[in-house]
């Protein structure tokens, strides 16, 4: 029986090494890039916090166009007594926070007070304007014996308020964040509306419709930088 020489064999199983040596390396060149190629269209798929941005102003810009809403300036809102004319639906843009305003109703009342510190009953219906779709409402049947509850006071102007937890299709819907703040959007009217309780027929509380940036939203909308659209009714608390 014929038996190869060892080093004949030495020297097959070195070219083996070699090859396999350089077929790995080949393999892990190959490997390498695609990895690269995938983490590239990732990156480029990957949507910025800019785009969001962008997104969320086409999408409000969107909306103001679809509903003829007349944009007027806060010069002309405070040159017409702080008022918009509803029959040509008009909002004024708010520039310090990018809310657009519509005052349906001034409301019945009195407005707060330097100092003052209120309970205020909301009833509202939130709307995503990336979707335009009813997100939340309390005017609903399932949540129609909760009126949202928020405790405001005014600083010298500022306002600032809370939600009853105990009280609030808000904080029941937003609680995960474990926060009581009321989004900025729902205070934007506060200085130009009266809170009371109506005493006859023809009184009406205060009602505004405010489209919010995502940045005077709720933390799940600044979260996920979603513009909102707000129905609104305020009505003073016992």
């Amino acid at each position: 029986m014929y038996h190869e020489p060892l080093f004949t064999k030495f020297y097959y199983f070195c070219n083996l090494k070699d090859y396999i040596s350089s077929q790995m390396k080949k393999y892990s060149i190959l490997l390498v890039l695609i990895m690269y190629i995938c983490c590239l269209s990732s990156c480029n798929n990957e949507e910025t916090y800019a785009d969001q941005l962008s997104r969320e102003k086409a999408a409000i810009e969107k909306y103001i166009k679809d509903h003829n809403i007349k944009v007027i300036s806060e010069g002309q809102f405070f040159a017409n007594d702080t008022t918009t004319d509803v029959s040509k639906n008009e909002y004024v843009l708010l520039n310090s926070s990018g809310v657009y305003m519509q005052i349906v109703n001034k409301g019945c009342g009195s407005k707060l007070k330097d100092g003052e510190t209120a309970t205020v009953l909301c009833r509202f219906n939130e709307y995503n304007l990336l979707t335009d779709s009813l997100i939340l409402s309390n005017n609903v049947l399932y949540y129609s014996a909760i009126v949202d509850k928020m405790s405001v006071t005014n600083t010298s102007g500022t306002y600032s308020a809370s939600f009853d937890p105990n009280s609030s299709v808000m904080y029941i819907a937003y609680h995960a964040s474990n926060s009581t703040s009321v989004p900025g959007g729902w205070l934007a009217a506060m200085p130009y509306i009266k809170i009371g309780r109506p005493k006859s027929a023809e009184e009406q509380i205060a009602r505004v419709n405010v489209i919010v940036p995502s940045a005077e939203g709720t933390a799940t909308a600044s979260a996920n930088v979603t513009p909102c659209f707000y129905e609104i009714t305020y009505q003073r608390g016992r």
